[in-house]
């Protein structure tokens, strides 16, 4: 679990361009995966799932931060 608090609370700290730049590459992660899957089976195909909360996460806060400059 401290992992999870660890990521959110590091997310507080990144700027928008950070953020962006950081989404972008999940985006790519999970399309490398998914293909590496429909390929052959990956040993833990969970990875997918985390990575696609990840990336939730950080639009969730690039969205926070945009809005509230915004204000």
């Amino acid at each position: 679990m401290s992992n999870k608090n660890d990521f959110k609370n590091s997310l507080k700290e990144m700027s928008e361009t950070d953020l962006k730049s950081r989404i972008e590459e999940d985006e790519l992660r999970i399309k490398k995966l998914k293909f590496a899957h429909a390929v052959s089976p990956l040993e833990n195909p969970m990875s997918i799932r985390g990575v696609r909360k990840d990336l939730a996460r950080l639009k969730t806060e690039l969205r926070a931060k945009q809005s509230g400059s915004k204000s």
